[in-house]
């Protein structure tokens, strides 16, 4: 991984990055005024994207990045082709080393792969939302990590009693329990 010395001092503390760690950075949407997430996978905004990284992590190169893709509230079939050509290109000019998706469909990861070669997809799934189980079975078998966000629930609110039928319907009753510090509970509302 090719490194230049950081440009933000609160990164300072992170160099010089251990040689087995993987940075992973995801593009496709910046805050607006009021904080709110606005999706934007324009060339510009992408491009814009990947040099903040590049520049805010004192790096030649950008390990893996991610592309959001899909709405906040999730994935939707929407052609990917634009944004992720963007990446592609940005990788030919060895800015980017990886690519990944995040928030994506198994028709869009068909899609992406006519494209780039992609290694790793991001998506939510967690012990109560596992609509993505034959999507990450075709992913391992071809080889493509599953990472998933909000792995013990995240954003959407879950009652305990819901969290626990899901964990014992998967032979997992009361693992949350096993966190730490941690019960249910405080989970669900962090």
């Amino acid at each position: 991984m090719g490194r230049m010395s950081p440009t933000r001092s609160s990164n300072r503390r992170l160099h010089p990055y251990k040689d087995d760690l993987t940075i992973v950075t995801k593009v496709g949407a910046r805050r607006g005024n009021d904080g709110s997430w606005i999706m934007d996978t324009s060339a510009e905004w992408l491009r814009q994207s990947v040099e903040d990284n590049l520049r805010n992590l004192g790096l030649d190169v950008l390990p893996v990045v991610n592309l959001r893709v899909g709405g906040m509230s999730g994935p939707d079939d929407a052609s990917i082709a634009g944004p992720l050509a963007t990446l592609a290109g940005l990788q030919q000019q060895k800015l980017i080393q990886h690519i990944g998706l995040s928030n994506i469909t198994p028709k869009q990861f068909d899609e992406a792969r006519s494209i780039a070669k992609i290694v790793c997809v991001q998506n939510y799934y967690n012990v109560a939302h596992r609509e993505d189980d034959a999507f990450v079975d075709s992913l391992n078998a071809e080889g493509v990590a599953y990472v998933p966000y909000f792995p013990l629930g995240g954003f959407t609110p879950l009652q305990s009693s819901a969290l626990d039928d899901a964990a014992a319907a998967m032979g997992q009753r009361r693992w949350l329990w096993l966190l730490p510090g941690c019960c249910s509970a405080r989970l669900i509302s962090c």
